[in-house]
């Protein structure tokens, strides 16, 4: 090979490489982007205020979904206390919020999930807890946050309960992304914090 075809050779890998880097300085376009796993579809429940909040309260903020109800003694307050150590890293993010949905809206009515918030000492404009319908409230679960099996939705609402150690990570266009975390591994919800870095700063 020529000195001369050497030259034009690295003349052009060095143009290439020069074109990459501006085509991307300054941008996160060279990174993987997390996987989107579902879309959120449109939703109406109340919170522990007496309020309405519905999908449009998603949009523009990151936010972190979880099932759980306030009489569980089991999987539930480990799952909060996991949830409330996300909750203080980014409390004081103006674009992140928590959504706590009851999965027992029969015995959680709006006065119980306000006691409830209370207990936990936390600023209910950043971490919201939700009743509503039941169907509702497990239709969004399997349909749209990936948190319960479909399969599970026998023939009658009342015989359905869900029980689900999981959370959804939601991003501001109202997609699923990342990964469905399990709530009670510890190495789960560092990833879905270090998740929830990234996403706030798309």
């Amino acid at each position: 090979m020529s000195k001369k075809t050497i030259f034009y050779l690295l003349f052009f890998t060095v143009l290439l490489l020069g074109f990459y880097y501006f085509l991307f300085k300054g941008t996160d376009n060279w990174k993987v982007k997390m996987p989107i796993l579902s879309y959120v579809q449109p939703f109406s429940f109340t919170n522990q205020d007496g309020a309405a909040v519905t999908d449009k309260n998603l949009l523009n903020k990151i936010t972190v979904v979880e099932y759980f109800f306030t009489t569980c003694k089991g999987i539930c307050p480990k799952l909060n206390t996991n949830m409330k150590q996300v909750y203080e890293i980014y409390k004081k993010e103006p674009d992140f919020q928590i959504l706590s949905h009851t999965c027992n809206p029969d015995i959680d009515s709006v006065p119980v999930l306000k006691h409830y918030a209370d207990s936990l000492q936390v600023d209910t404009k950043k971490w919201i807890f939700l009743t509503g319908r039941k169907d509702s409230l497990y239709q969004m679960a399997r349909g749209s946050y990936l948190l319960d099996d479909p399969k599970n939705n026998v023939e009658k609402i009342e015989d359905q309960f869900i029980h689900t150690q999981f959370f959804a990570l939601v991003d501001r266009q109202g997609k699923v992304r990342g990964k469905i975390y399990d709530g009670l591994k510890v190495l789960e919800v560092e990833q879905l914090k270090q998740d929830i870095s990234k996403l706030l700063k798309e």
